[in-house]
């Protein structure tokens, strides 16, 4: 039995949780992943893997021996980069996960800049609409725009504030006419993304503030269903600032309510990523282009420390 290749196979099992699937992406059939699996149970003369018709789960040991091999064969892909890599030619894969907002506004601007100077560099991107969605430690690194993170043991740097703005399609105007203040808005038809923060949105001016109650007639996770709904003239949105400058620009979509501010409207594109010291040159020289990228462009906020760990909440395993 080659025991670091059951355990790669294992380990794939383990992310998946699904046979198939694994095979598939290791790019082997089902039976070798199966038989792969089962020597292994056989050689630590324990149950791994629970599996029926219908379901895969891991065991208990299953669980602490696939952390154990996912921490030893990173060392091992760090090892092995540092081997075969060069100062100036860093060379591998990068896993990353991106927003689905955020890899349509920026990521491709990134990854086409990066891989001009490092053309031995590819990508493996993972779009997602929530956090929930995702597991941050199966990444190399990870983007997620929000408006506050919880707390986490990975290390997350700040890039780039985005502010909230109020929108709506010529189309709508001309159908509904144009909310003249914060008030108007519960004659009109709102689009609302679940992520944000209340279901009211609260304005400001030089007579105080003013709270709207919703009652939207469309609610989704993605932001960017909420941006297409709004284009065709479905209604009234609010959306990050970077996922309309084009829209604002061509003028498809029109800023609504410029004399009042929106109370909560800012939030943060985040890079997150392992502290281990084991890190791989490709992710390092990535994350280093990313950082100088927005610090160019007078965007980054305070440098991150050990002890400024962040978070992407408790559905997200940690990373020791």
């Amino acid at each position: 039995m080659n025991q670091l290749d059951s355990m790669r196979i294992f380990s794939k099992v383990a992310e998946c949780l699904n046979f198939a699937d694994a095979a598939r992406q290791l790019g082997i059939s089902n039976a070798m992943v199966t038989r792969s699996v089962a020597t292994l149970e056989k050689h630590l003369r324990i149950r791994l893997i629970n599996r029926t018709t219908r379901r895969v789960a891991l065991t208990t040991a299953g669980q602490a021996y696939f952390e154990g091999c996912r921490d030893l064969l990173r060392q091992l892909t760090a090892m092995e980069q540092r081997i075969i890599s060069t100062a100036a030619h860093p060379v591998g894969c990068l896993r990353i996960a991106s927003p689905a907002s955020f890899s349509q506004s920026k990521l491709a601007v990134i990854l086409t800049a990066f891989r001009a100077e490092q053309p031995h560099v590819s990508f493996d991107v993972t779009v997602y609409e929530t956090l929930n969605e995702i597991a941050a430690e199966n990444y190399d690194l990870c983007f997620t725009a929000e408006r506050r993170l919880r707390d986490s043991s990975m290390v997350c740097r700040p890039l780039v504030r985005m502010h909230d703005v109020v929108v709506a399609a010529p189309a709508y105007i001309a159908r509904r006419g144009q909310p003249a203040t914060p008030a108007a808005l519960t004659e009109h038809d709102i689009l609302l993304a679940t992520d944000a923060p209340n279901r009211y949105w609260e304005f400001r001016d030089f007579n105080g503030a003013h709270r709207v109650s919703l009652n939207p007639i469309l609610i989704t996770q993605s932001l960017l269903a909420v941006k297409s709904a709004a284009v065709t003239g479905l209604g009234i949105a609010r959306i990050a600032n970077v996922l309309v400058e084009r829209e604002l620009a061509e003028g498809s979509l029109v800023a609504l309510l410029r004399d009042f501010q929106l109370d909560s409207n800012e939030r943060t594109v985040w890079m997150l990523y392992s502290g281990q010291p084991f890190i791989t040159q490709v992710v390092r020289s990535f994350i280093d282009f990313v950082v100088e990228r927005y610090r160019d462009e007078d965007a980054v906020l305070a440098r991150p420390t050990r002890s400024t760990r962040m978070a992407l909440g408790s559905n997200d395993a940690r990373i020791q």
